[in-house]
């Protein structure tokens, strides 16, 4: 070959590579064309696309910015508590301790997921998300006066990487550094590009105060008062009894557009309860005025009172857009029990939903089919051609079923004769090794099947008994246990439990928070959320797929497919689902006209109504 010959290949060589580094270029340009909030300064962010609210907005809409403010609200928790820290592992935090703190930035509910200036005047996202940097409001104070600087903002972060729950740690794992910048600002720098929640996961960030904490243990539980900046301070306490909040009067950020008409309440007061009977008999004696219903029986019955039917006390339903997420009875896949999947799929056919839902919940609810119900979120159907196209490399390491069916959980009749599915589940058993002998099921080696499920309040009872005959039925030697609350708690963080009822909650934009739900590092890591024991490359791969999402639309085809790969693993057995909130209270509140899509804001968004209030009160000092 002569010397010119390759010479001219040499030059058209560097002129294609030009071409295609001009060309990267140009990509690259109209990849981060439309994300103008990621280059300069803005009060808003969002996950994909641009936040709904500009720069100048003066509040959200579910709000009514004038609001009036004082008055008491009285509300009701079950269990007890011993601290009032809530970003540790140690201890059960007291039920509305978060409104001491703030956060660099705030969520509104209807929007999947943006964030607006709270403690944060302004956030700048670099182009490629690797940093975020924030501006800090330089009238921002903390409730004894003094100013938040990006001191604070740094030490809240290290505190609670270092020695904060261990979900902390999972969350800003990706975070390689954080320094000030300037006066008021303060910068975090990411290990990769790329992660298009990161950003939003820092204007989560707690703000804690750095000289508060010097020379205290923060890994420890307390009941001493923590410093805050928030819109509440702790007014007084009982410890494990009762606590209740006083509105901060001149707090530095009512007049933000993410203050303003909320936290209307002059205080708010959580009374413990030992369980749920008792806390219903309470909200109708006056006891408490706003009650979250859980139990579909008692909305069904408990409610048909003298005060229900003059009116005053107001039973609705408010219909809602969240994702309901899966809650079920929960498999813990480290006990070797549990490790086959065939035996986990036997177990899912001795729940006879459908004669339960009709017999205890008079039909309320729908089955739980997806890790993501009640959204957009969830699979449904076969893969699509994108999500086979995203799931094809995984043939052959996941059931083939994700391929060739739709999920759906075991039916029955709902006459309560479940003989054909346990039936079924028979089959699988033995299959998996597992045979009756004298009414026993046993393995080879000759150890009966037996597990204990494990809770913390009786409230699932009614459906669990059921269950269990069955299981019974199947030669299965299983049993039901009550723990406190904090016994529960610590067996929940260390693992130690062969089935719980457990709820995996979602958000309408799930991202970093997956990881502590289902990755493989957090199946032996104390505290985590991954109570199942996953231990699975392909979720880890998919999980890491999801955080790393370019655009809304490939954030729901990896969801579908994650979802797929759960489901047909039957790590959990499925309960029910509603889609929205049932909700009881005394007629004494005013409230928005408008209800956000994506949360309840009763606390923060409801007010007293004199008026209202005065009538409900004359009346419960008649019937006294």
């Amino acid at each position: 070959m002569t010397a010119k010959i390759i010479a001219n290949r040499e030059t058209n060589r560097r002129r294609i590579l030009r071409s295609a580094c001009l060309a990267l270029s140009l990509l690259v340009m109209l990849l981060y064309s439309g994300t103008t909030q990621a280059q300069q300064p803005s009060n808003g962010i969002a996950l994909h696309g641009q936040p709904k609210y500009g720069n100048d907005f003066k509040h959200f809409d579910y709000i009514n910015p004038d609001a009036p403010k004082g008055g008491e609200l009285r509300l009701a928790e079950i269990g007890t508590y011993d601290s009032l820290n809530p970003y540790i592992l140690k201890g059960v935090p007291a039920a509305g301790v978060g409104m001491v703190f703030e956060t660099l930035m705030d969520a509104s509910l209807d929007e999947p997921f943006s964030q607006y200036g709270w403690v944060a005047e302004s956030v700048t996202v670099a182009p490629d998300r690797s940093w975020v940097s924030y501006k800090l409001r330089p009238e921002a104070r903390f409730h004894d006066g003094s100013p938040i600087t990006p001191e604070d903002i740094i030490f809240s972060f290290e505190i609670l990487r270092d020695k904060g729950h261990p979900f902390y740690r999972s969350y800003y794992k990706d975070v390689a550094k954080a320094e000030k910048t300037g006066e008021h600002e303060v910068k975090f720098t990411f290990r990769e590009t790329g992660n298009t929640e990161l950003p939003l996961i820092m204007g989560q960030l707690p703000v804690l105060s750095k000289k508060f904490w010097s020379g205290k243990d923060f890994s420890a539980t307390t009941l001493e008062p923590i410093l805050g900046s928030g819109p509440y301070v702790v007014d007084q306490i009982v410890p494990g009894r009762t606590i209740s909040f006083k509105r901060v009067a001149d707090w530095w950020a009512k007049n933000l557009p993410i203050g303003r008409g909320r936290y209307n309440f002059d205080s708010i007061r959580y009374d413990y309860y030992r369980d749920e009977t008792v806390a219903l008999e309470g909200f109708f004696a006056g006891r408490y005025d706003f009650r979250l219903e859980n139990t579909a029986k008692n909305w069904a019955l408990s409610y048909d009172t003298p005060a229900v039917k003059e009116g005053l006390i107001i039973k609705r339903e408010i219909k809602n857009e969240l994702p309901a997420g899966m809650q079920g009875f929960v498999f813990n896949t480290r006990r070797p029990l549990f490790k086959d999947r065939r035996v986990r799929e036997a177990l899912g056919y001795a729940f006879d939903f459908e004669w339960s839902n009709k017999t205890v919940a008079y039909g309320a609810y729908q089955r739980t089919q997806s890790y993501f119900e009640n959204s957009e979120l969830a699979a449904r159907g076969l893969p699509s051609a994108d999500e086979l196209k995203l799931l094809e490399p995984y043939r052959g390491k996941i059931p083939n079923e994700v391929f060739t069916t739709e999920y759906h959980p075991p039916v029955t009749d709902g006459s309560g004769n479940n003989r054909d599915n346990l039936h079924k589940a028979i089959d699988l058993l033995h299959q998996a090794g597992w045979d009756l002998k004298n009414g026993k099921l046993t393995d080879a080696q000759g150890n009966v099947f037996k597990f204990e499920i494990v809770d913390s309040t009786p409230m699932f009872e009614r459906w669990t008994q059921p269950f269990l005959r069955n299981l019974e039925r199947l030669g299965i030697e299983a049993s039901l246990r009550i723990v406190d609350t904090a016994q529960m708690q610590n067996l929940m963080d260390d693992f130690d439990f062969d089935m719980t009822i457990g709820v995996f909650s979602q958000s309408i934009s799930p991202g970093n928070e997956q990881r502590d739900l289902w990755s493989s590092a957090k199946a032996d890591q104390k505290g985590s959320k991954n109570l199942i024991g996953v231990r699975d490359p392909v979720v880890d791969d998919l999980v890491d797929k999801l955080i790393h999402a370019p655009d809304r639309e490939s954030l729901v085809t990896i969801c579908h497919a994650l979802d797929r790969v759960l489901l047909w693993n039957f790590y959990v057995i499925p309960h029910w689902y509603i889609g929205s909130y049932r909700v009881a209270y005394w007629d004494m509140f005013g409230m928005p006209a408008i209800s956000p899509k994506y949360g309840l804001d009763t606390s923060d968004a409801w007010w007293i109504d004199p008026t209202k209030a005065q009538k409900i009160m004359d009346n419960q000092r008649r019937n006294r």
